[in-house]
């Protein structure tokens, strides 16, 4: 059986220690212009399941940053983060098995122009450690 992770909460946890001069969060608030660079992690919907206990999940990641070459710069990390680095490895309670990019980094529209955001989306194939 399939035992279903919190991917963002992992993600979030593990991301703060990987960049400690961004906020890792999954939510923004109306002070993100005072909170730049932001990394933003939410799971969307979709994914499945693969086998009996490899669960596979779509994550958004989006980089806001002052400039749009410091947003770039931001999600080029964080692809390599996920795409290299998050790829076999594991926590106490998550171990991921393989990851992907779904969509490759690419500046994202956004409402504020005093910020740039550059996101893509990832599946990440993971189970609970037990």
């Amino acid at each position: 059986m399939t035992v279903l992770v919190d991917i963002e909460l992992e993600l979030i946890t593990r991301g703060v220690a990987r960049f400690p001069d961004a906020v890792v969060r999954d939510e923004l608030d109306n002070n993100l212009l005072a909170e730049l660079p932001t990394i933003q992690i939410r799971q969307v919907p979709g994914g499945g399941v693969e086998g009996l206990r490899l669960a596979r999940m779509f994550v958004d990641i989006d980089a806001y940053a002052a400039t749009r070459a410091d947003a770039i710069t931001l999600a080029r990390q964080v692809h390599d983060w996920v795409t290299v680095e998050l790829r076999g490895s594991s926590s106490d309670s998550v171990a991921i098995a393989r990851t992907g990019a779904l969509t490759l980094p690419a500046e994202r529209p956004y409402t504020n122009t005093d910020l740039r955001r550059v996101g893509a989306t990832y599946e990440i194939f993971c189970r609970s450690v037990s």
